[in-house]
């Protein structure tokens, strides 16, 4: 059993603007939670600013190489704020979702969804909600409906941009994953 565990995402997952990325970010945080609890997992942050689900795929075989025993995948709010169909970002997701399954047959993935901030309205919103629950039902993989629980929307945790989390907020994006992901990781021990 491969005890990889690969959190595939963007700025959210990088740790966009914190002072230190490597101890503050939700890989980091996660990472040191495994510690305290004596499981021995290697997490590796493969999160780039920026990213779009469409620019993921592209980047996607090298990370699967690592041959993770744990997929974390969290994409999507890129392609919303730059207006990309709900179609599309399912679509590109399902995709990802699928080259995993085939390259890492062992691997459970975890999807982390998002809920859309209040100042984010628009025709779609409905549709991109939608994405992470379908996704999860459809392929049989666990998900954490809102890792940005009680997080987003809040500016005393945010930074300025109201997007990305300060040092506070990565925390409880962290707390909101680990019962999740700690039910995988123990489903995966039996």
């Amino acid at each position: 059993m491969e005890n990889k565990i690969i959190f595939f995402g963007d700025s959210l997952v990088a740790g966009y603007g914190l002072q230190n990325p490597s101890t503050e970010s939700i890989p980091a945080l996660i990472s040191e939670k495994l510690k305290q609890q004596g499981l021995n997992y290697e997490v590796i942050n493969a999160g780039i600013s920026g990213d779009t689900t469409s620019s993921a795929l592209s980047r996607l075989d090298e990370v699967l190489k690592e041959k993770p025993g744990i997929f974390i995948l969290e994409l999507g709010a890129n392609d919303f704020l730059r207006g990309i169909s709900p179609l599309l970002i399912l679509t590109n997701l399902q995709n990802i979702i699928s080259r995993v399954k085939l390259a890492c047959p062992g691997a459970a993935i975890l999807l982390l969804g998002i809920e859309l901030p209040d100042w984010a309205t628009g025709l779609h919103q409905g549709d991109y909600t939608e994405i992470f629950s379908a996704l999860a039902h459809k392929n049989n993989i666990e998900l954490v409906p809102s890792f940005l629980k009680n997080v987003a929307g809040i500016r005393s945790l945010n930074m300025p941009d109201g997007v990305h989390p300060l040092k506070e907020g990565y925390a409880i994006a962290a707390e909101n994953i680990w019962p999740v992901l700690y039910g995988v990781i123990q489903s995966r021990q039996k």
